[in-house]
């Protein structure tokens, strides 16, 4: 992670008591992280040493008034230039926040923080932090990162051929548009000026997304767009920008972004990133006589004005950071978005999988006809989702004929800290349009993730990263508590772990040919491995009583030792070799450079990582063991934290390892404690986190 930028953004001497006087900004998320340096009081009773207000709303006029009658400072806070995925208006959490002691980004009547660190660029930012800032850009370009992230695909049916100008509309009232040395005129010139100037050109109007979504009116009049081509739906601003060739706007941020790519900016305010001699301006400040490069500019709008949080970690982090999470969580809003029709989820399955779907543009909805579902989709233009384990006859039917795209939904392969069948909610599901991992009989998402060739040596990088991480820590599937027995197996024979499975799982029934029983499994691996030392282990199910699949006696007169009391990691670690018909260990012992002996056809199987009984037909590709780990682990399935927030394999990682300090849950007792388990689970209405 580079280095903090050498010029503090933070309040000289920074105050302890900081009387927040609008109210509602104590709930912005996340707000004692980024003002980690005061003491917020909610109420002007006590004695305070700053005053915290947003920007230059209306809501701050009674804390302004009072930091001027007192000599106190105020604070004014915005949200940054690389926000959030989602508006504001919609709740969305901000990953940045501006907090200017001076005055505000957008108020030219007077310097703010942001114009005084473009001022003395000079004086901080150095060639280093320049190419930090550069590196920044580019990455910010390259990814399409905007500051709210929310916008659709580009209809280039619009485009005509010519030149093209982007008229940038914002929303009636917005306090950048006074401040910023403009008023409601100022559009209508910029309009005007465009068809005067430029007969040839085709004219784009551009909606505030906020205007968009119809919660807030645009400052363009109608009897101005006479002629222009109005965009009057969200679409993403990186799209729409690599197709004009000029931007015009008053004080939009979206100026900004186009001085990032590199555009021709004319502006009709003063907003600041104007007046460095970037851009044509049709106002003046009368403070702002220097030239400023874009590195420059970028370093201090995009490094030292701003603070960011992870809302992952809830810490701070680096603008690097941030928009790492930003690409990722925009990424993950694109894959999830539109309207989804479930059947075939259990009531406790729902909560955990809508924290798992959650999305700003995602619509969930469960049904329990396999045809109705199927039927709103379609008329909604969405997908029908289901339980790929809990398929039934008519659900498969269904899913065979419906001209609906359908995805199957199974446990991720790091899912959580307790089983699903004591009612421990998954943390990760793999998401498959294609067919589902563990039915070999056709194609899968995940075997044409690893079919498709070696992933780019960064994520490979990742991936060995990750790998190295889930086995250093001893992290499997359902991370059950840890302790106790290790195993003492002899040190002078061949050690083979057999593991055994629930014998109804779909796996087994789909991915098996004539050896599909644990007892059979056992028998075949100790014909395998005849002078081995063969250890058995019941799946942690069977062992509870919650599904079948108990050894008959044959098979258990073939076992040296049985390894139910001992911890599968610690198995793992211990054994030479894994025996396994489709089980998710065979993975877990290939993590850990483990010989691994399939008797089935698991989704690790066929790519030349493993000794196999069956023959794989489509797997052609001999793929490294850090390509499947990038398939399975990072590009197959989608996480969340345990409180809820999407998050990334690695971050799911680092919280089931945090989480050992704590007490493990415990599994319910018998019969009827699940039964109520699963009664509370059904019934979780904790809602998941914006973003």
């Amino acid at each position: 992670m580079p280095q903090t930028v050498p010029v503090s953004t933070e309040v000289p001497a920074a105050p302890r008591r900081a009387w927040v006087c609008s109210p509602g900004i104590l709930e912005v998320p996340f707000l004692r992280t980024f003002l980690d340096d005061l003491t917020l009081e909610p109420l002007p009773l006590r004695r305070v040493e700053t005053v915290v207000g947003w920007g230059m709303k209306a809501t701050s006029n009674a804390g302004r008034r009072r930091a001027v009658r007192q000599g106190l400072p105020y604070l004014a806070l915005e949200d940054g230039f690389l926000r959030s995925v989602g508006l504001g208006e919609s709740g969305a959490a901000s990953l940045s926040l501006i907090v200017d002691d001076l005055g505000i980004y957008y108020d030219a009547t007077r310097p703010s923080r942001l114009e005084e660190l473009i001022l003395t660029g000079p004086d901080w930012c150095d060639a280093d932090l320049r190419a930090r800032a550069r590196t920044l850009v580019d990455r910010i370009v390259a990814s399409g990162l905007s500051k709210t992230n929310m916008g659709g695909p580009l209809d280039r049916s619009i485009l005509k051929p010519g030149p093209r100008i982007l008229l940038v509309d914002q929303t009636a009232g917005d306090a950048s548009i006074s401040y910023g040395l403009a008023g409601s005129e100022s559009f209508s010139d910029m309009v005007a000026t465009a068809r005067r100037e430029h007969p040839e050109a085709q004219l784009i109007v551009k909606r505030h997304p906020a205007v968009a979504a119809g919660r807030k009116k645009g400052c363009i009049p109608a009897r101005d767009l006479a002629g222009v081509t109005l965009l009057d739906t969200d679409v993403r601003p990186s799209e729409l920008l690599a197709e004009v060739d000029a931007v015009w706007c008053v004080t939009s941020a979206l100026g900004f972004e186009a001085l990032l790519r590199g555009l021709p900016v004319r502006c009709f305010g003063a907003p600041f990133y104007s007046g460095w001699g970037l851009t044509t301006d049709a106002v003046q400040t009368g403070r702002r006589e220097v030239a400023r490069d874009l590195e420059t500019i970028a370093a201090a709008a995009l490094i030292a004005y701003p603070r960011y949080v992870d809302p992952v970690t809830g810490l701070r982090c680096e603008a690097e950071a941030a928009v790492d999470r930003l690409i990722a969580l925009r990424d993950r809003a694109d894959r999830l978005a539109g309207y989804w029709a479930g059947v075939g989820f259990s009531p406790a399955k729902r909560p955990p999988i809508r924290r798992l779907l959650n999305g700003p543009r995602t619509r969930l909805r469960y049904f329990a006809s396999p045809t109705r579902a199927a039927e709103k989709a379609a008329q909604e233009s969405g997908r029908l989702i289901y339980w790929a384990g809990k398929e039934t006859p008519e659900i498969a039917a269904v899913a065979a004929t419906t001209p609906v795209p359908v995805v199957r939904m199974e446990d991720g392969f790091i899912r959580s800290r307790g089983l699903g069948s004591d009612f421990f909610g998954a943390l990760s599901v793999a998401l498959d349009d294609q067919g589902v991992y563990y039915d070999p009989t056709g194609p899968s998402r995940l075997e044409t993730l690893i079919q498709s060739g070696e992933p780019s040596a960064a994520t490979c990088v990742r991936a060995a990263a990750l790998r190295a991480r889930v086995v250093e820590a001893g992290l499997s599937k359902y991370n059950l508590a840890r302790g106790g027995a290790r195993p003492d197996w002899p040190a002078d024979r061949r050690k083979v772990l057999v593991v055994g499975q629930v014998e109804n799982d779909k796996s087994i029934l789909k991915g098996c040919g004539d050896i599909r029983t644990n007892s059979a499994l056992v028998e075949a691996a100790r014909a395998d491995f005849p002078d081995a030392f063969l250890i058995y282990r019941n799946h942690p199910d069977v062992m509870n009583g919650n599904r079948p699949g108990r050894l008959d006696g044959t098979a258990m007169a073939a076992v040296d030792a049985v390894a139910d009391g001992l911890d599968i990691v610690d198995c793992l670690d211990a054994c030479d070799v894994l025996a396994t018909l489709t089980s998710l260990a065979g993975f877990e012992a290939l993590l850990r450079g483990k010989t691994v002996a399939v008797y089935g056809r698991p989704f690790y199987g066929g790519w030349g990582l493993t000794r196999d009984r069956l023959t794989y037909e489509r797997r052609t590709r001999r793929a490294s063991l850090e390509s499947v780990v990038a398939a399975a682990l990072i590009d197959y399935p989608v996480y969340v934290t345990p409180t809820g927030w999407p998050c990334e394999a690695e971050d799911l990682v680092e919280a089931l390892i945090l989480a050992r300090d704590q007490p493990p849950p415990p599994a319910p007792p018998h019969q009827l404690a699940r039964w109520w388990k699963g009664l509370m689970a059904s019934l979780d209405r904790r809602p998941p986190p914006a973003y």
